[in-house]
């Protein structure tokens, strides 16, 4: 039996920034409409960079069943299995802070969330999947980078992915 969590609801900061960026594009069409057409070239290329984050980095939904974590994005799968998966816990951001130091963000951040690598202090790269900046699941894996992602109702996620 499986039990699928979308990706959390943003948090107001990630929410605020979303919507500036997401008003950039339309700030720069007005711009080629009244001013220079030459604004469309990076407006346009803003749509589709914007489009690809929400594609291939914003995940959708974590899917817990008996044989793992399935992972999925509007174009693509990931499964995380079972016997990689050595620990899960929920944080809050200074626990957060406490088990990675400070940290750098590769990939895409700030338009619905943070997606991509985390590199870190203590950790070295972290997987990220974020949307929130509270209540993270940190995932440990035998032998590989560990994962952070924010799911719906992580303490309830948590148990699901610890219990089966």
């Amino acid at each position: 039996m499986s039990k699928s969590f979308p990706l959390a609801p943003m948090s107001s900061p990630i929410l605020v920034l979303t919507v500036l960026l997401l008003a950039l594009p339309f700030a720069l069409l007005a711009g080629a409409l009244y001013w220079t057409p030459f604004l469309a070239v990076p407006a346009l290329l803003m749509i589709a960079s914007y489009a690809w984050v929400w594609l291939r980095f914003r995940p959708s939904q974590f899917t817990v069943d008996n044989s793992g974590l399935l992972i999925t994005w509007p174009l693509k799968r990931r499964r995380i299995r079972r016997e990689e998966i050595s620990g899960v816990r929920v944080l809050n951001g200074p626990e957060l802070k406490r088990e990675i130091g400070w940290g750098l963000r590769v990939g895409a951040g700030g338009l619905w969330g943070g997606f991509g690598w985390l590199w870190t202090k203590r950790r070295g790269i972290v997987q990220m999947y974020v949307s929130r900046t509270d209540r993270f699941v940190w995932i440990e894996r035998v032998g590989r980078r560990p994962w952070l992602i924010t799911p719906e109702q992580p303490e309830s996620f948590a148990r699901s992915l610890s219990s089966r």
